[in-house]
C-alpha cells in the first residue's frame, strides 16, 4: 500500500515545536487523540521512534531530533512560499514574529505596538525581547533588531538608529563617596556594577579606545544584573558605576541622576537594525512594520536623546 510521504509531518512538526500533544492539537484545530494517532501511524511507517512520552513531558528523541532539523527549513520554505500568495493582498495579516534586545523594548517596540495595532488589527505582533544573537530561521522569527556590528551579511538591514553613544555613569552620591577615574585602568579600583549575558552567561567587558586602539577591561563589584533597568536603577542608587547606553540613561543625564566619567574613552558603536531575510521583506506584514518603524523614528529625530 502506498503512502503518502507528508502523512504525518504535519503534527510532528507541531509537537516537536510545542513539546506538547495538546498544544499542538490547538494550534492545529483537531483533538489530542487525532495527533497522538498520527505521530503513532508514522512512528509504524518509520520504523522509529520520534518521541520520548511520559506523563509529564514530551521530548524528542535523537532520531526525532534529526528528522526535526531536516524538516524544520523545509517546512519554512512552505510557510514563506504560501505567504507570498498573502503579497497580493493589500490587508497585513497574519502574525510577525520579531527578535530584539531588551536596549529597544521601551525605547521603540513599546511606543510601536499600540499605533501598529490600531493600524493593523489583523496582525498579530509575538515579540521576543533578548539580547542575545539569535538565528532567525531556526526560531520562527520573521525579523530581527540588532546592533549593526552583529548582523549576518547575508541578511538585509533597514537602519533604524544612529550610531550609539555609550557612557560610563554614576550617581552624585557615589562619586562623593568614592571620587571619579581619571582613566580606564582606574575603574579596578571602583566599585561597578556589572552586567550578564542571559542566554551566554558571559560578563560585559566595558570597551573602550585610546589612540585608535580598542580595548576592554574587565570591572568587578558587589552587584551583577541580566536587566537593562535594573543595572541603570543600581547605578541611580549610587551603589556602583555602569556601563550603559545614552539612549537608556538619558532622562538620568539630563535631570542629573546619573553623571558621566571617561567619556574621551568611550567609543561609539553601530546603531539599531531592523534585519530580515531578503525572501521574507515581500510579507506585506513585515513591509508595513518597516514602514511604520522607519517613519516613526524618523519624526523624532532618529530616536535621539532629545527625542525620548
Amino acid at each position: 500500500m502506498n503512502h503518502d510521504p507528508f502523512d504525518g509531518l504535519t503534527e510532528f512538526l507541531a509537537v516537536a515545536e510545542h513539546k506538547s500533544f495538546t498544544l499542538a492539537a490547538t494550534r492545529l484545530a483537531v483533538t489530542p487523540t487525532a495527533v497522538s494517532h498520527a505521530i503513532k501511524l508514522l512512528e509504524r511507517r518509520t520504523g522509529v521512534l520520534l518521541f520520548q512520552r511520559t506523563t509529564r513531558r514530551v521530548a524528542l528523541t535523537e532520531a526525532g531530533a534529526s528528522l526535526f532539523t531536516r524538516l524544520r527549513p523545509a517546512a519554512s520554505e512552505i510557510d514563506e512560499a504560501l505567504a507570498v500568495l498573502s503579497g497580493f493582498r493589500d490587508q497585513p495579516m497574519g502574525t510577525l514574529r520579531i527578535t530584539a534586545p531588551r536596549l529597544s523594548g521601551a525605547l521603540l517596540i513599546e511606543p510601536l505596538i499600540p499605533l501598529f495595532r490600531q493600524a493593523h488589527p489583523q496582525v498579530t505582533l509575538d515579540i521576543s525581547l533578548d539580547d542575545a544573537t539569535v538565528d532567525l530561521m531556526a526560531g520562527g522569527f520573521d525579523a530581527g533588531i540588532r546592533l549593526g556590528e552583529s548582523i549576518e551579511k547575508d541578511m538585509v538591514a533597514v537602519r533604524l538608529t544612529p550610531d550609539l553613544q555609550w557612557s560610563v555613569v554614576g550617581s552624585p552620591a557615589y562619586f562623593a563617596r568614592a571620587g571619579q577615574p581619571a582613566t580606564p585602568e582606574a575603574l579596578t579600583g571602583h566599585e561597578c556594577i556589572g552586567f550578564r549575558f542571559s542566554t551566554s552567561g558571559n560578563a560585559h567587558r566595558w570597551e573602550f579606545r585610546r589612540d585608535s586602539r580598542d580595548f576592554t577591561v574587565g570591572v568587578a563589584g558587589g552587584v551583577i544584573v541580566n536587566d537593562r533597568k535594573l543595572l541603570v536603577a543600581a547605578a541611580r542608587d549610587g551603589l556602583g558605576l555602569a556601563y550603559a547606553c545614552d539612549l537608556e540613561i538619558a532622562d538620568d543625564l539630563a535631570d542629573g541622576r546619573l553623571q558621566r566619567v571617561l567619556q574621551p574613552f568611550v567609543p561609539l558603536s553601530s546603531g539599531l537594525y531592523l534585519y530580515f531575510p531578503s525572501r521574507t521583506q515581500t510579507q506585506p506584514k513585515l513591509r508595513a512594520f518597516i514602514d511604520m518603524a522607519t517613519s516613526w523614528i524618523a519624526e523624532r529625530g532618529g530616536l535621539g536623546a532629545k527625542s525620548l
